[in-house]
């Protein structure tokens, strides 16, 4: 590519998270956004020391109300993960480049020493970066295991949606509309943890994430199938 390319390129990569970003502040702004079970987690996320357990289809408001929390996370290599690392990084986070299947182990390994190096929270759509949707997969496990840090299952959904024919069946929350963030109960993995209580572990974290997701869907009478 030549150096005028990669300067067109940059630029387009620029404006995608500017506009991403207004996009996502001028819809969150209208919402009128409750927590459900943040006054139980509150002193977690305070310390700085957690792992961010969402769905990949409910990215858009629980990475707004969480913006500037300095939070590492993993996004795939794909195209839409350089949309969500240009936005994230306007919204005073950080994305890691990997996924389950492209660079992905070497991506987890960075992730592990950059949060213990640092001191600072993680995130991670344990269903992403291609599904299948609501699986929880084991690299959660493993970032947790390694640094220490609890699993903070969180999930949303709000009144009105525009639901995106995707894998993920993307959720958008219409400007104005009530929304709902529910906040589970931590997982904690023990770092001598075997593969048993490993395995078990991970069916924790995929039963709170669907309890959670279940509640918050049942709330606003939505069926997303």
């Amino acid at each position: 590519m030549s150096p005028m390319k990669k300067i067109i390129e940059e630029f387009k990569w620029t404006a995608v998270g500017i506009i991403g970003k207004l996009l996502i502040d001028a819809i969150c702004l209208t919402l009128k956004i409750e927590k459900v079970g943040w006054e139980r987690v509150a002193p977690t996320f305070k310390s700085g020391k957690y792992i961010m357990s969402l769905w990949h289809s409910r990215l858009f408001v629980l990475s707004y109300v969480h913006k500037n929390s300095n939070v590492l996370v993993l996004v795939s290599q794909s195209k839409d993960g350089e949309i969500i690392k240009r936005i994230l990084d306007r919204q005073g986070q950080e994305a890691m480049r990997g996924s389950s299947t492209r660079g992905g182990l070497r991506a987890l390994a960075a992730m592990i020493k950059n949060l213990k190096t640092n001191q600072r929270p993680g995130a991670f759509t344990p269903d992403g970066p291609q599904g299948p949707r609501f699986i929880v997969k084991p690299g959660i496990i493993t970032l947790a295991k390694k640094t220490g840090y609890p699993i903070m299952p969180m999930s949303y959904n709000a009144g009105k949606i525009k639901i995106f024919n995707s894998w993920d069946r993307f959720v958008l929350p219409m400007p104005f509309s009530s929304c709902t963030l529910v906040y589970g109960e931590p997982v904690y993995v023990p770092k001598d943890a075997d593969e048993v209580l490993e395995r078990a572990c991970l069916d924790k974290v995929q039963e709170e994430m669907n309890r959670i997701t279940e509640l918050v869907d049942t709330l606003y009478h939505h069926r997303i199938v």
